[in-house]
């Protein structure tokens, strides 16, 4: 029987099928129809709304249809990444409860260059980095090889096997090309050439459950990175080249100590609900945490939704869980 009342909002793709970054956005329409189905089946009255470039569509549509609450896969349009964090923000004033991370922590998650300083800053290891902001770049004093990265981008948007640099010839070329794509800043940090691992969290019933997925480099690739192209072109060189095993095989130690470092970044971070901590292990095995992702990918075939089964959790176990929480947090409200 049907019960309670919920909006459930994604970004609308707004790039052009031939863009070169279309496939990232393009994906949330499955998405979205997935946790759709698992609410309705669950019970809940929901209805879908997809959001482009105008914010005054959600406004609208919380006066006009005044849901309990909102299952939340916004992840910003494909010209406006920021906008991710906006629509949250525009959630929190409506005094709306919602899915996922505040947008505050969405904000700062965004801001790669600014999380590290903040990572730094809280004792959390992570590799050592400089931010450039035009073509003419300082001298750096990083050890090589380094990685280049927008600092304003996420879903590997940006990243190439040129991406990894050895000379300055190098970072000049990729730095200059990222400024002149993207916008400064562009950061640059020291390549960590070790395994990577995807450790996912998921806040349940006053727990937190973990689990810990690897990538698995191929010997077929110019550099162990996971370029936009594994992400997003499936059947890809690329993709077929790095696979993610879940769980990951690795001694206890060593998972202590990713599932620390995890927790540590989420809290730091202010994240809620489920989140992913990205992390490669350094010299003697220690922990580099890359970055946390407090809104990653829900798609049935993403690492964070293969990993639930580590957690003894499916995917509509997981959504619905997810929305329970939030009209948790909006009945301690009342």
């Amino acid at each position: 029987m049907a019960r309670t009342r919920i909006l459930l909002i994604h970004n609308r793709p707004v790039l052009a099928p031939n863009h070169p970054e279309a496939a990232s956005e393009a994906e949330i329409l499955e998405t979205a129809e997935t946790a759709l189905a698992q609410l309705r089946d669950a019970g809940f009255t929901v209805e879908k709304l997809a959001i482009d470039r105008d914010p005054l569509t959600l406004l609208r549509s919380i006066r006009r249809r005044r849901p309990e609450a909102v299952f939340n896969l916004f992840e910003g349009t494909g010209e406006d990444g920021s906008s991710e964090a906006m629509m949250a923000s525009l959630l929190e004033n409506a005094d709306l409860a919602f899915t996922g991370s505040p947008a505050f922590a969405l904000s700062l998650a965004r801001d790669k260059f600014r999380c590290k300083r903040l990572f730094q800053g809280a004792g959390l290891a992570t590799p050592n980095f400089t931010v450039l902001s035009s073509p003419a770049l300082p001298a750096i004093a990083l050890r090589r090889p380094l990685i280049v990265k927008p600092a304003l981008q996420d879903a590997s948007i940006g990243l190439d096997h040129n991406s990894v640099v050895t000379n300055r010839a190098e970072l000049v070329s990729k730095a200059r090309s990222l400024l002149k794509s993207y916008g400064p800043p562009v950061l640059v940090e020291e390549f960590i050439d070790g395994k990577e691992f995807e450790v996912s969290i998921v806040e349940r019933g006053g727990r937190r459950l973990l689990a810990v997925g690897e990538v698995r480099f191929t010997n077929e690739l110019r550099w162990r990175i996971v370029t936009y192209s594994a992400k997003w072109r499936p059947g890809s060189r690329d993709d077929l080249a790095t696979p993610v095993s879940h769980p990951a095989v690795v001694s206890a130690s060593v998972r202590r100590r990713l599932y620390a470092l995890a927790l540590a970044a989420f809290d730091l971070l202010g994240c809620r609900d489920y989140a992913r901590a990205d992390i490669r292990l350094g010299r003697d095995e220690k922990p580099m945490l890359l970055e946390m992702n407090p809104n990653p990918s829900y798609h049935p075939s993403a690492g964070f939704v293969k990993s639930l089964t580590s957690m003894g959790l499916t995917h509509s176990q997981c959504t619905v869980g997810l929305l329970e929480a939030a009209l948790a947090r909006r009945n301690a409200s009342r």
